[in-house]
């Protein structure tokens, strides 16, 4: 009977230690956090330079969004191979210190992506079709459409903590 009572209480104090750690593992859960920008304002005056630099709208544009992200402690900066991505994403990247990422947002390996990313703060700048896109492939739901040609200002952050994610859309300008 002592034995069959020792060993209940071993098996219950078991399973209440096994309960406790499977909540310490909730409470522990990762969150990564994805700033989305289109790049600012570039040069059009040659129709058919495919590659543009910013105008001077566009640099102000850049260093602005280095001073909106001024608290924000960026691991990582991504851009696309684009002189007006590359010029938008470096006054953030130079503030944190970091060195600019090139991605290719049509052959973006999501999986591979977030794994590298989890648990960091990343910017990820991009195109007026491609910045929703990936916003929508994070979020794994069509909720965004491409961003108007005048619109140099949405801000997408999403944030994934286990199996949740949130969005937000703000314009700045």
């Amino acid at each position: 009977m002592k034995k069959t009572v020792v060993l209940i209480f071993s098996l219950l104090f078991t399973f209440h230690c096994f309960s406790q750690e499977v909540k310490e593992k909730k409470k522990k859960a990762v969150t990564s956090t994805y700033y989305l920008i289109r790049h600012a304002e570039k040069d059009r005056s040659d129709q058919q330079n495919k590659d543009p630099e910013l105008t001077k709208q566009g640099n102000n544009r850049a260093v602005y969004w280095a001073e909106v992200f001024k608290n924000v402690k960026f691991d990582a900066v991504y851009s696309t191979n684009y002189q007006r991505t590359l010029q938008t994403a470096q006054p953030t990247a130079e503030a944190n210190e970091l060195e600019i990422e090139l991605y290719d947002p049509f052959n973006l390996k999501l999986d591979k992506f977030l794994k590298e990313t989890k648990g960091k703060t990343v910017l990820i700048v991009g195109h007026s079709n491609t910045t929703p896109a990936i916003t929508n492939r994070l979020l794994q739901n069509e909720t965004f459409e491409s961003i108007a040609d005048n619109n140099n200002g949405n801000l997408y952050i999403v944030t994934i903590t286990g199996k949740v994610k949130t969005v937000q859309l703000l314009t700045i300008n």
